[in-house]
Parts: C-alpha cells; sequence; structure tokens
C-alpha cells in the first residue's frame, strides 16, 4: 500500500523548517526507526543534510544522507522510509538517473516504504516533472519522474492578485498551457498545503487549500480535510 507525504513547502511563513508537516509525516513514519534523505536538489548537500538531520532527530528520528552512502541503490534497499528534499526539481531529477536510483526508489515505495516529499522531492512523486516552477539548470535524461501518484503537482501554487500590475502570466494560465498538450490532472498545492496519500486515497491535510484542474474543466477547489481522489478522476 502507498504511503505518502506530498509537502508543498518545507517551510512555511512564521513557523521553521518542517514544522507544519510535523504530525504528517510522523503519522507516516510511525515507529520506523530511521529516515534515508536525498538531499540532491541543492548543491551543497552536506549543510542541508545537516539541517534536516537535526530537524529529524527533533522527532526522534536517526538519519542517513544518501549522498553519504557507498551504494545509493543499495542505501534505497535497505531504508527503512525516505525523505527527498526541496530545491530545483531538474537537478534532482539529473542526479537520481544519474546515480541509477529512480527504479529502485519506485519498487521499494509501491512495496510499502514510506515516502515524505518537499516541493521538489513532491514534484518527483509526479509522473513527470513538468508541472514544476523550478527554472532547467541542468537536463536530466528525460522529464519522467517516479509515477508514485497519477497527478501532477505544482507546488507553492500561488493565486493571481487582481491589484497587482504585473503583466506576465498567472500560475493558472500556466497551468491551462500545459493542459494544452497533456491530459494529467494537476492539485495546486498552496504553501502550507499536504497531501497524504494512503493506498487509493488522497487526503488534503496541512493549513492551506489547493486547486485542481484537468484539462477542458474549470478548476475546483479543495480544502484542508478533503478527500480529493474523486476530483482527479
Amino acid at each position: 500500500m502507498r504511503s505518502l507525504v506530498l509537502v508543498s513547502a518545507s517551510t512555511v511563513h512564521g513557523t521553521g523548517y518542517l514544522d507544519h508537516a510535523e504530525a504528517e509525516i510522523r503519522g507516516a513514519l510511525g515507529s520506523l526507526p530511521r529516515v534515508l534523505f536525498v538531499p540532491h536538489a541543492l548543491k551543497d548537500m552536506d549543510a542541508y543534510a545537516a539541517k534536516a538531520r537535526a530537524r529529524f532527530a527533533a522527532m526522534g528520528y536517526a538519519f542517513d544522507s544518501l549522498h553519504d552512502a557507498p551504494s545509493p541503490r543499495g542505501a534505497l534497499l535497505e531504508a527503512p522510509a525516505v525523505f527527498v528534499g526541496g530545491g530545483n526539481t531538474f537537478r534532482l531529477l539529473a542526479e537520481m538517473c544519474r546515480l541509477g536510483t529512480m527504479d529502485v526508489l519506485r519498487r521499494r515505495v509501491a512495496e510499502g516504504m514510506p515516502y515524505v516529499g518537499a516541493s521538489a522531492g513532491s514534484n518527483l512523486a509526479c509522473p513527470t516533472i513538468k508541472t514544476t516552477n523550478d527554472m532547467p539548470i541542468v537536463e536530466p535524461p528525460s522529464l519522467e519522474a517516479l509515477g508514485l501518484v497519477p497527478f501532477q503537482i505544482n507546488a507553492h501554487y500561488v493565486d493571481a492578485d487582481p491589484a497587482s500590475s504585473h503583466m506576465g502570466e498567472t500560475r493558472e494560465e500556466r497551468l491551462r498551457q500545459f493542459h494544452e498538450e497533456n491530459e494529467v490532472p494537476v492539485v495546486g498545492l498552496r504553501e502550507g498545503a499536504i497531501l497524504r496519500v494512503e493506498g487509493d486515497r488522497v487526503l488534503l491535510r496541512g493549513t492551506a487549500g489547493a486547486r485542481i484542474f484537468r484539462r477542458g474543466r474549470d478548476p475546483v477547489e479543495a480544502s484542508p480535510g478533503a478527500s480529493i481522489e474523486a476530483l482527479l478522476t
């Protein structure tokens, strides 16, 4: 049974790192002893791992980082749970492909290993990374991601500000353009929103809502506490 926690942003204004997601992370990890961290979305992986290690230690979990592992595939095969951190989604995907770890991570999650993703880590759980907000600072072999869920995520989703004089595309316009070429539904996760995936159930948790985009239909609002799998079909 799939068990995923997909966080829009690792930090929400007024709170510390992962504070708003702690209850959901604890709910997914339970009494598991250790977490394997994937820090490859950021350049300084040592500093990133130190930050995440301190936060998970405060929650009572031992911690390893994939970038320290002699065998990345072996580390994923042995990990009780995985946390994939945020940063640049293109770099994250490129590095995971370079390490040859995409297939083993996909298989382990299908077998029931809990997966926690934040921002880029949430994007990596989708069929592709086509709905990331990040710049393509590197070029992965393809845009295909893990496909742990059958929908796309747009993390850090922001609504258009009618009072703004900015003349560029809104996030909604960009996601409508995505649906000009693609069928897959998109969950626009506002900062503070969290998706909890258990088997076939998709629950919207956290402190903010989401906007569901489907090709040829008007967007639909979802509030925290909602079960949204029906909105995705």
